[in-house]
This record gives C-alpha cells, sequence and structure tokens, in this order.
C-alpha cells in the first residue's frame, strides 16, 4: 500500500487574517458569549443600576426642579410610608394564597390532562385558553362575573337561594375576587409545566408498581410526587415572581379598592411614577419589589442545590 504523506503547512506561509480563527476553547467561548452578554447587559443590567441610581435622586417631574441627590431619604421616607407596608403586606397575601392554589389547581388538570384516553388534544387544549388570555381581559372578564347586579357569580348564589354579594365594596371579598381570579388565570401556567415533567416519567415505573401490587394513590406519593419536584420547583419560580409583580388582575378589576385594600406593591408604583410623576421615590420602591423577587429566587435556588 502506498504510505501516505502528511503535509505541514508552515503558519508563516498562511494569510495573517486566518491566524485569528485558531482560537482557544476559552477564548472561542469568550467570543461566542460576548454578544448574549453585551445584550444581556443592554436589557437588563443598565435598566437595573439606572433604577438604582434614580433611588438616590430626588426627582419629580411635576416640582420643576432639578433632579437633587439626597442619598437614602427616599428610602427612609419609604419606611415610614403605611401605604407601602399595606401594598406590601398586600402582595405578599396575594403570593402565599395564589401560587400554593395554583399549584394544587395545576397539578390536578395536569394529571386529568395526562390520563390515558383517545381524545386528549380537547383537555390539553383548555390549558392554554387562561395561559394565553392577557391579564387584563381577564380582569375585565372577572370584574364582570363578580358584578353585584348582573354578574355571573351572584347570579349563581340567588339561583340557589344565596343572598348576591357587594364583592367589590368589602376589602376582603374584593381580595377573594381577585385571588380566585388570579388562581383561575395562572393554573394553567402550572399545569403545563408539571405536564411536561409527567411526559418525562417512565411508563415502566408505573407498570413494575402494578406487578408489585401498589395502587394509584401509593403510585402518586412514591412515584410521580417525587419525580415532579423539579418541574414543581421551577414552576413555583416563575409564578412566585411574578406573584410577587401582581399588577394587572387587581387594576382592572379593582382599581386598588375600596380604599388600598387591594393595591399591590407594583401598584403603588405604577402610581407614584406614571400618575404623581415622583420618579426617585417610585424607583426605591422599584428596587424593593426587585430586592424581594431575588430574595425569593435566592431560597428557591437555595432548595434546589440542597436536593441535588
Amino acid at each position: 500500500m502506498p504510505e501516505t504523506t502528511m503535509v505541514r503547512v508552515d503558519e508563516k506561509q498562511l494569510p495573517r487574517w486566518t491566524r485569528w480563527l485558531d482560537l482557544g476553547d476559552r477564548s472561542l467561548a469568550v467570543l461566542l458569549l460576548a454578544p448574549a452578554a453585551i445584550l444581556l447587559s443592554l436589557i437588563i443590567v443598565y435598566p437595573v443600576a439606572r433604577l438604582v441610581y434614580t433611588s438616590f435622586f430626588s426627582l419629580s417631574l411635576t416640582s420643576g426642579l432639578p433632579a437633587e441627590f439626597i442619598g437614602f431619604e427616599n428610602y427612609t421616607a419609604m419606611f415610614d410610608d403605611p401605604i407601602f407596608w399595606e401594598t406590601t403586606w398586600n402582595t405578599v397575601l396575594i403570593t402565599l394564597i395564589t401560587v400554593p392554589g395554583a399549584l394544587f389547581m395545576g397539578l390536578g388538570l395536569a394529571l386529568l390532562a395526562n390520563l390515558p384516553f383517545s381524545m386528549q388534544w380537547p383537555m390539553r387544549l383548555s390549558l392554554l385558553i387562561p395561559w394565553a388570555l392577557p391579564l387584563s381581559f381577564a380582569g375585565l372578564i372577572f370584574a364582570w362575573f363578580f358584578h353585584y347586579e348582573y354578574g355571573v357569580v351572584n347570579d349563581v348564589l340567588n339561583r340557589l337561594g344565596f343572598e348576591g354579594i357587594i364583592w367589590f365594596n368589602s376589602p376582603n371579598w374584593a381580595f377573594a375576587a381577585i385571588c380566585l381570579t388570579i388562581i383561575w388565570k395562572t393554573s394553567s401556567f402550572m399545569a403545563l409545566m408539571i405536564l411536561a415533567g409527567l411526559q418525562t416519567i417512565p411508563r415502566s415505573l408505573y407498570e413494575a408498581a402494578d406487578v408489585d401490587g401498589a395502587g394509584k394513590i401509593r403510585q402518586f406519593f412514591e412515584i410521580t410526587l417525587p419525580l415532579l419536584k423539579p418541574s414543581i420547583v421551577v414552576a413555583l419560580i416563575f409564578r412566585t415572581i411574578t406573584a410577587l409583580q401582581t399588577f394587572d388582575i387587581p387594576y382592572m378589576m379593582t382599581g386598588g379598592g375600596p380604599g388600598t385594600s387591594t393595591t399591590t406593591l407594583a401598584m403603588y408604583i405604577h402610581q407614584n411614577t406614571v400618575s404623581f410623576l415622583d420618579l426617585g421615590y417610585g424607583s426605591a420602591l422599584a428596587v424593593m419589589m426587585f430586592a424581594l423577587s431575588m430574595c425569593v429566587t435566592a431560597v428557591y435556588l437555595r432548595i434546589i442545590r440542597t436536593k441535588d
């Protein structure tokens, strides 16, 4: 057999521009990640840094005065503001109610959509409708559902022999109506995330459990639920962050009323920045909401790392 000759090309004979193509693994990784890093810096890092910077200034567009550096005075005023504490508590309470509610409802919907029947697509398609519906539309629809005179909820109560409720005149009933709406709207997202996790569980595990005589309830707690934990944790992270930023549904249903009983922190930020044009104080409020979201995310990530 003829011997194979190896031709070695002298690097000095190559054009100079081709030498830049011979990069190491580290340099190539930096080069490929640079566009994404620049994009994230433009759309995330710079706005957050600008927000923190503005929070240290007295900047009210209605006063006509130039921006003045005041240090932590906006934060001091915020901690002395009773509306800030009320709106923060409303936000936390909405999160504590709607996140577990959406999780349990989403888990049930996902298990129902995963049942082995021939016509699965109508059930799975129905999960997309609440998730795809804009938040403002959902708020308007349920504001009509809970209307005292011609709402569907009071009509059903009257037909069952109960007296209708003036939902939006009572702080407790208005808060309950908002939480029910948010749970309905967000449970489909939880269901889709959990359904994706259910699709990854091998059927052979259930078949082996059937052979061993394990019932459906035992299979759920010993096979389904443990293997769904990663999907559930990821769904909880996204749902909790969006719950802390709740704005559209309570804004469209009650406008924050009666009084400020259903006003969330995001609505209070909107009121100060858009309605009152107090950009300094509004930025300080936004920084606190951002810090709260990051703390919750850090707790979830710590839980995931501990389990791993």
